[in-house]
């Protein structure tokens, strides 16, 4: 299982948010290439980078920082906020980002999902984030009706290469995953799935090895000390030999 760091950029900065609340963010850094090279050079094998302002407007606005992160590195990238239609897709591709993160639009757009998968074959990640269950788009803004796991069998059928989960009500809280739907995911898809939102401990990066997810993005604990990079990495080593 990898440790995914986390990098959400808002206005340029390096922030993060309390349940996906725009008025309540933390500034972590004023320099996201920095942040990124910090999280590379203590052992990162990917890096997960959200465009705050792209979600919440519709658009990627902070592109050239994403562009500068991605040309920083060795390591890949994966990307997603504001991606709702395929020019937008291939700006980012052709900015460097390896994997493309694609949400409201899994729901709102799914053809446009099958036709990204279809260019970029094995690099269209969706982003199944949920309140109670049920799908939320647009920055996390607006509630739908659909369930998560139905969404999810149909954008498996569209083609998708694998599932970012996020419960939302845990992201940025420093509470505990959603084990119980995390691993539900898990089992009830056949492409793998990044867990997210409310790792607070090492424990609990040991638990979800058990649940047979891809990886763990990590943002506030690591951020706010409750551990390291490198101690978490050599958790998941151990859990898992």
């Amino acid at each position: 299982m990898q440790v995914i760091p986390a990098i959400d950029i808002k206005d340029g900065a390096v922030v993060r948010l309390y349940k996906g609340d725009f008025d309540r963010s933390t500034v972590f850094s004023h320099d996201p290439v920095e942040t990124a090279r910090g999280w590379e050079a203590q052992g990162a094998a990917l890096l997960h980078v959200v465009d705050l302002d792209g979600t919440e407007r519709g658009n990627s606005r902070n592109l050239p920082v994403v562009a500068a992160v991605a040309e920083a590195l060795d390591i890949p990238v994966q990307m997603g906020g504001g991606l709702r239609d395929l020019a937008a897709i291939e700006t980012v591709v052709e900015a460097g980002v390896a994997r493309i993160v694609l949400g409201t639009v899994a729901l709102e757009q799914p053809d446009l999902v099958a036709e990204a998968c279809a260019r970029y074959p094995g690099r269209v990640v969706v982003a199944l984030d949920a309140r109670n269950g049920k799908v939320v788009t647009h920055g996390w803004q607006q509630e739908s009706a659909v369930d998560m796991f139905d969404l999810a069998h149909r954008m498996v059928e569209a083609g998708v290469s694998r599932f970012l989960y996020t419960d939302v009500e845990r992201d940025g809280t420093l509470s505990q995953p959603n084990f119980a739907a995390t691993g539900a995911l898990a089992q009830a898809v056949r492409v793998p799935v990044i867990a997210s939102g409310g790792v607070a401990s090492l424990e609990h990066l040991t638990r979800l090895t058990t649940l047979g997810v891809e990886g763990a993005i990590v943002g506030s604990a690591l951020y706010r000390g409750a551990f390291t990079l490198p101690e978490a990495l050599a958790t998941v080593r151990k859990a898992l030999a």
